[in-house]
C-alpha cells in the first residue's frame, strides 16, 4: 500500500482505567472517524457498516458518551461515529480541547473502548477531490479560498490527529485497500475473516437461484428418488445420506469439490465479499442436493466459517412428493423459508419426529444448523 509520510500510526487502545472507570471495560467496541475533509470518512464507514458496525455520520463530540450509553442499552457490540468541522458550533466542540476532552473522558469513566481513525490527504489531492466532486468545503464561509480551508481545517484538527490510534493518509489508497487497512486495525482475527457463506439447496426444474454466486450441478449423482423403500424420504434422513455417499462416484466428488471450495472461499474473502452464496442443485431439490448442502456447510463450519443452510425447495418438493402408496411423504425437518438457516419446529402427529426414528423405523440425521444475524441494529 502507498501512503503519505502520516500514512499509519498506531497507539494503545484508550482502556487505561481512570479513578472513575470500572474495572471492567464495555463490551461494545468504539471507533470515531474523523479527518479532514475529502480524505474518505464516507467511504470508510461504508466498510465499517460492511463490517457489521452501526455508524452515525456527524455526532458532536459531546454526545459521544450519551450515544454509547443508549447502544449498550440497546445491546449494540459494535458503533462507528464520524465527527468532524460540520456545522460551526460542532466545529467549536470539535477544535476545544476540552469539550473534546470531556467527552472522551467520559466515554472512559463509563467503561466504554473506543480507537480514534483519523484520515488524511495531501493538500493537491483534496483540491482534486473537491473540484471533481463540486461539493463546498464545510469551511468556505469563513475561508473562501479553497486552499486557505483545507489549511485552517488541518490546524484546527491538529490536537485530535495526535490522539488518533490509526492514521491513514489515503491520497494513494484504493477503496479496497483501505477496507483492508480498517479490517487489520479495527477487527478482531476471528471477525476479519467472517464472510457469511449461504448454502442453498434448489431444485433445477424450480429454476436456479438468481442471487448464487456458484452453481453446481449435483443431477449426475445416484439419485434416491426411484428406491421404492427410500424415496419418499428427503435427504435429511440417513437412509438417503448413506444412499448417496456410499457411491464411488460421490466419494470422488467430494474430495474434488471440497478442494475447490477451500481454495476459492480465502478468495472471495480477500475480495472483500460481506457474503458468498453457494447453490447445489439437483432434479426436485429434495434429495441429492439437501445431502450436499448439509455436507458443505459442515465442512465449512469445520474451518471455522460462518455458514447457514437453506433448503429452498424442500417444502415445494415435499408437497409434491407422494411415496408408492399415495401418502404424503414424511418430511424430519422444516425450512425456515424467512431466514438464512433451517429451523426446527416440532413435527406433527404424521410426520417424522426431529431426532431418532420415524414412523417406518428410518434413521434421520441430526445437522446442527447455524442461525446467522449481523451484530448490529
Amino acid at each position: 500500500m502507498r501512503q503519505g509520510n502520516h500514512s499509519s500510526k498506531t497507539k494503545n487502545q484508550h482502556t487505561t482505567p481512570s479513578p472513575s472507570q470500572p474495572s471492567q471495560p464495555h463490551p461494545m467496541q468504539i471507533i470515531i472517524i474523523t479527518g479532514l475533509s475529502g480524505a474518505g470518512k464516507a467511504l470508510a464507514t461504508r466498510h465499517f457498516e460492511d463490517f457489521g458496525f452501526f455508524c452515525v455520520d456527524n455526532l458532536p463530540p459531546a454526545l459521544i458518551p450519551m450515544f454509547a450509553e443508549l447502544c449498550s442499552r440497546g445491546n449494540v457490540g459494535r458503533v462507528a461515529v464520524v465527527t468532524d468541522v460540520r456545522g460551526d458550533t460542532f466545529f467549536e466542540d470539535l477544535t476545544d480541547s476540552n469539550n473534546l476532552d470531556d467527552a472522551l473522558e467520559k466515554l472512559s469513566a463509563n467503561g466504554f473502548r473506543y480507537q480514534i481513525l483519523f484520515l488524511d490527504a495531501d493538500d493537491d489531492l483534496l483540491i482534486q477531490r473537491f473540484k471533481e466532486t463540486r461539493r463546498r468545503h464545510p469551511l468556505a464561509d469563513q475561508y473562501p479560498d479553497l486552499s486557505e480551508a483545507i489549511a485552517a481545517e488541518r490546524e484546527a484538527l491538529t490536537e485530535l490527529r495526535e490522539r488518533a490510534d490509526k492514521i491513514v493518509n489515503t491520497s494513494h489508497v484504493t477503496p479496497r485497500e483501505l477496507r483492508e487497512e480498517i479490517k487489520k486495525t479495527f477487527l478482531q482475527q476471528a471477525d476479519a475473516a467472517q464472510m457469511l457463506i449461504r448454502v442453498e439447496s434448489f431444485g433445477f426444474k424450480h429454476g436456479a437461484p438468481h442471487d448464487a454466486d456458484l452453481v453446481f450441478d449435483l443431477r449426475f449423482l445416484p439419485n434416491p428418488n426411484y428406491d421404492r423403500v427410500i424415496g419418499h424420504l428427503d435427504g435429511n434422513y440417513e437412509p438417503v445420506i448413506d444412499y448417496v455417499m456410499r457411491e464411488p462416484v460421490t466419494q470422488q466428488f467430494l474430495q474434488h469439490f471440497g478442494s475447490f471450495i477451500h481454495f476459492l472461499v480465502p478468495q472471495f474473502e480477500k475480495e472483500g465479499k460481506s457474503y458468498l452464496t453457494i447453490a447445489l442443485g439437483c432434479t426436485g431439490g429434495r434429495h441429492r442436493s439437501v445431502v450436499m448442502a448439509n455436507w458443505l456447510a459442515e465442512e465449512l463450519r469445520s474451518r471455522s466459517h460462518r455458514v447457514s443452510v437453506n433448503h429452498r425447495d424442500l417444502d415445494r418438493s415435499a408437497s409434491e412428493a407422494r411415496n408408492f402408496e399415495g401418502q404424503p411423504a414424511r418430511r424430519a425437518i422444516d425450512n425456515n423459508q424467512t431466514g438464512d438457516g433451517v429451523a426446527p419446529q416440532s413435527a406433527p402427529s404424521d410426520q417424522a419426529p426431529l431426532n431418532g426414528q420415524d414412523n417406518n423405523g428410518n434413521h434421520r440425521a441430526t445437522h446442527d444448523v447455524e442461525q446467522v444475524s449481523k451484530d448490529q441494529s
